[in-house]
């Protein structure tokens, strides 16, 4: 059975015009989403760097422009610095705060880590996850996450060593480690 000529453009045009008509409304729902879920992101990560810091009344200047020695020690540690943030109070700098993307199970896991100028961690949120609901998701509680608060970065942080895994998310619990770790990297190469 030959196909004719005909046939095969007409297919092709309807194939190309639905594909066009698929990209404009696509294009349309990006313009008309892409403010919200940016303000949605900024104030995710706005309650994130209030959970990581102990100090009452804290400022979060940005670093404008991250040095690459911090970006590639971050790298090192399996993360990917994004964002730097100066932490003072009183006027005087108490720590810092990153913006730090690790892999986990299902997709990629965004948390802020904060840690002090002595290197150790003052608290950790995630800030979005696409783990499994109810398993890997579970990395983003507060009683996991308060496992790592106060620990020396002076050291990798290793599963079993000082905090314990969420049962059934050994992925997920090690892309936030590799979160942690690369923060503190990062701090470690600001020094």
């Amino acid at each position: 059975m030959k196909i004719e000529g005909k046939f095969i453009f007409k297919v092709a045009g309807t194939l190309t015009a639905i594909s066009l008509v698929v990209a404009l409304l696509l294009g349309l729902t990006n313009m008309l989403t892409a403010d919200k879920i940016a303000a949605i992101n900024k104030q995710k990560t706005e309650e994130a760097l209030a959970k990581v810091v102990s100090a009452a009344d804290c400022e979060f200047p940005p670093m404008e422009e991250i040095p690459q020695a911090m970006i590639d020690a971050a790298n090192e540690q399996g993360g990917k610095l994004s964002e730097a943030y100066e932490v003072k109070s009183g006027g005087d700098t108490i720590g810092y705060a990153f913006k730090v993307t690790a892999s986990g199970s299902q997709g990629n896991i965004v948390m802020i880590v904060g840690v002090d100028t002595d290197l150790t961690v003052t608290g950790v949120s995630i800030v979005n996850n696409s783990e499994t609901k109810g398993i890997g998701s579970n990395v983003a509680t507060d009683s996991f996450l308060a496992q790592f608060d106060g620990m020396d970065g002076t050291q990798n942080i290793t599963l079993g060593q000082g905090y314990d895994a969420v049962t059934g998310a050994t992925v997920s619990t090690k892309g936030v480690t590799k979160g942690v770790n690369a923060a503190l990297a990062a701090a470690e190469a600001m020094n």
